[in-house]
């Protein structure tokens, strides 16, 4: 019993190691049964997101864009789907190829996402940032019956086993995806011993992933945060007095006295050297483009000014000859050649000028903002400073600021570049139409020199040709101008009623014939001490300047009222003679010429002042059509002659005029009072 009693306890001592080995033994196992499992959940999940990407491109864009539906904005719907597809089916095809590494599966695992971070990071963040978009444009496209109706029949068509009733069942599994990444790597490094060789491989992919998403997470909110800020407010007046509140009132007010202490030294400016060269380098793109915008408008308005045809040309009767010739070929390059250049300066220059310049247009306001959050950033740091804490508010704006900053340095020298790229390609493009413009134009000119008879003619005997053509011309216009005074008739001529011959005899007596001047047009006087005159009227020269120097504004004597006048408008008065003067005076002996005005000396000890009457003519200003039998018809610039300068009322807005032996009665406004332009010089007594 004894020896049967001492080996019971043997028997379960040696159980009692067993079941400690099974236990440990047990656990590993299902540790490692875990962890392939949730490689494999990997993999299959990745080929299943790969395959379901694939359809959304090949199939569902691919079905939507043959139904060419306007109001469907498929770029907006799938952003980058290429991109992260592209990227998708690399990834995928590293991960099946690690099936077969056995014992290093897991380290080319994490080696695979170690690659592939930067990739991933690049593309999911565009896609991240504009989802949002996406939904609204999946939202607005319910609400349209018709493009409902076609998206549900593109997924029946092309994805039916997948039961989807939206596009947003699609659009979200990228945004899943990237965000799964840290979690299916966590949950491998869970059931990875701490003592295996792959366990700070996989900690170093799983920290990787979330960085990246961290990453992304940061861009989104950046890419809203410049959403928010770089639209071009169009407000009118009203609104911008809608907006005004204490609050903004406030904060206006506090950024512009901080902006003047800045500028007046008071306060140090908060210095970024690296925003500072981004922006300076930013604004030269703004102002070069504008400045190339302005400039090739006018080039292009110039070069039609140049070529515009003139009616003076086309009536010209040049039916042969070189003058023909050369009509045909400005014909040719108007109707020609410069519509060709103007389309293809439209479409190489104007069109990628315009889009650059608009594309200008966010960054400049999100510049501008900066501006603003950086006055509240440094109000709100001292107040932090001497209080210690600030509100949520408060800290919301400064996180505004320092996403503003970092999203345009981030941006800036990327889009700085870019700019400077597609300037530079514009500028290549005009200067290379303008050179095709300038052979065009040159190979057209040649084809047009070799019909002209002096085409091959040596270059002295062409400038001698020329000058003898210039000459003969030269004549030729001046015998027809000569042929043109003989047989010009002589102007129907009135003399001065008798109150206006007193004021301009009274003028002449006052400052002598020389200082006389007539107004050429209505000047209506817009100053103090400016006269109001009719086109027509005399006057005298009494001062050449005006008070402070303007040699452009003339003092003058009017018969009475005394006053400046511009002096463009005015010409110096050149009158006839009467045909009966009233004194005359023997002419100098040496003289065979006629006086403008004539001065009698009588042989009366007595001296009496000179007089003359200067000719005058009426003609009409203007067309007037008679509307009744006591009314006369006028035409512009005819003669008439003055009967009465007032109606049977006495009414002087009415005058009775005779035309060409007709008698009638006009408006008195529409007549005007000219002299008679006659040759200088003395006159010989009758």
């Amino acid at each position: 019993m004894a020896s049967a009693s001492g080996a019971e306890p043997d028997a379960e001592d040696a159980a009692e190691p067993e079941e400690a080995i099974y236990e440990e033994v047990l656990p590993c196992e299902r540790m490692e049964l875990s962890q392939r499992l949730a490689v494999e959940e990997l993999i299959t999940t990745e080929a299943s997101y790969v395959h379901t990407i694939q359809l959304c491109v090949s199939d569902i864009r691919a079905h939507l864009q043959k139904k060419q539906l306007p109001d469907l904005d498929l770029e907006g719907l799938f952003s980058n789907t290429d991109d992260i597809l592209h990227v998708s089916k690399r990834f995928l095809k590293g991960l099946e190829a690690t099936v077969t590494q056995e014992h290093d599966q897991l380290l080319c695992i994490c080696a695979l996402f170690q690659e592939f971070k930067e990739e991933m990071e690049t593309v999911y963040k565009i896609y991240c940032a504009s989802y949002d978009r996406a939904l609204q444009l999946v939202e607005s496209y319910r609400k349209d019956p018709r493009l409902q109706e076609e998206i549900l029949e593109t997924l029946n068509v092309t994805v039916p086993h997948t039961g989807a009733s939206d596009l947003s069942f699609f659009l979200v599994m990228p945004v899943q995806r990237v965000t799964k990444y840290p979690l299916l790597l966590g949950k491998i490094l869970e059931n990875t011993p701490s003592s295996a060789s792959p366990y700070p491989a996989l900690q170093a992919a799983v920290r990787a992933m979330a960085q990246v998403n961290a990453n992304i997470n940061e861009y989104k909110r950046h890419r809203e945060v410049a959403t928010k800020y770089n639209k071009a407010e169009h407000l009118t007046l009203r609104d911008r007095f809608a907006r005004l509140n204490t609050h903004s009132i406030a904060k206006k007010t506090t950024r512009l006295s901080r902006l003047f202490m800045h500028e007046a030294g008071i306060l140090a400016k908060t210095e970024d050297r690296e925003y500072d060269d981004l922006e300076e380098k930013f604004q030269c793109v703004v102002s070069s483009v504008a400045a190339l915008k302005e400039n090739v408008a006018a080039y292009l308005g110039h070069l039609e000014a140049f070529l515009l045809p003139t009616p003076h040309k086309c009536e010209l009767q040049m039916n042969e000859g070189p003058a023909q010739q050369y009509r045909r070929f400005e014909e040719s390059l108007r109707c020609t050649v410069l519509p060709e250049f103007k389309r293809r300066l439209d479409r190489l220059v104007c069109q990628p000028l315009c889009s650059l310049s608009d594309m200008l247009v966010g960054p400049q306001q999100l510049v501008k903002k900066r501006l603003d959050k950086l006055l509240d950033y440094e109000e709100i740091q001292e107040r932090k400073s001497e209080m210690g804490s600030v509100t949520y508010d408060e800290e919301a704006a400064m996180n505004t600021y320092l996403a503003i900053n970092s999203l345009l340095v981030a941006e800036l020298p990327r889009f700085n570049q870019v700019a400077v790229q597609l300037l530079g390609q514009i500028l290549c493009s005009l200067s290379t139409l303008q050179w095709d413009l300038a052979a065009q134009v040159l190979h057209q000119a040649e084809k047009v020199l070799e019909q002209m008879p002096h085409g091959h003619m040596p270059l002295p005997s062409f400038w001698k040709m020329v000058e003898d053509t210039l000459e003969q011309s030269g004549a030729q216009l001046r015998t027809f101008c000569q042929a043109f005074e003989t047989v010009m008739p002589s102007p129907v001529t009135q003399p001065l009623n008798p109150a206006e011959e007193r004021k301009v005899l009274s003028l002449v007596s006052k400052h002598g014939p020389d200082k006389l001047y007539q107004v050429t047009s209505n000047i209506s006087g817009g100053k103090d001490l400016d006269l109001t005159l009719q086109r027509g009227q005399i006057v005298a020269l009494l001062q050449n300047v005006d008070t402070k120097g303007n040699t452009s504004r003339w003092l003058v004597d009017a018969g009475g009222p005394r006053g400046f006048v511009p002096a463009g408008k005015l010409q110096p008065y050149c009158p006839a003679e009467s045909q009966q003067p009233r004194m005359q005076m023997p002419a100098p002996e040496s003289s065979t010429e006629r006086r403008r005005h004539s001065y009698a000396s009588p042989e009366a000890p007595r001296p009496q002042v000179a007089t003359f009457t200067p000719a005058f003519q009426v003609v009409a200003g203007f067309s007037f059509a008679a509307r009744s039998p006591q009314e006369v018809s006028l035409q512009a610039g005819q003669p008439v002659v003055v009967l009465e300068p007032h109606d049977k009322k006495g009414s002087k807005e009415w005058s009775l005029v005779d035309v060409n032996g007709q008698r009638g009665y006009v408006p008195s406004s529409y007549l005007v009072t000219v002299p008679v332009h006659e040759p200088m010089g003395w006159k010989l007594p009758v």
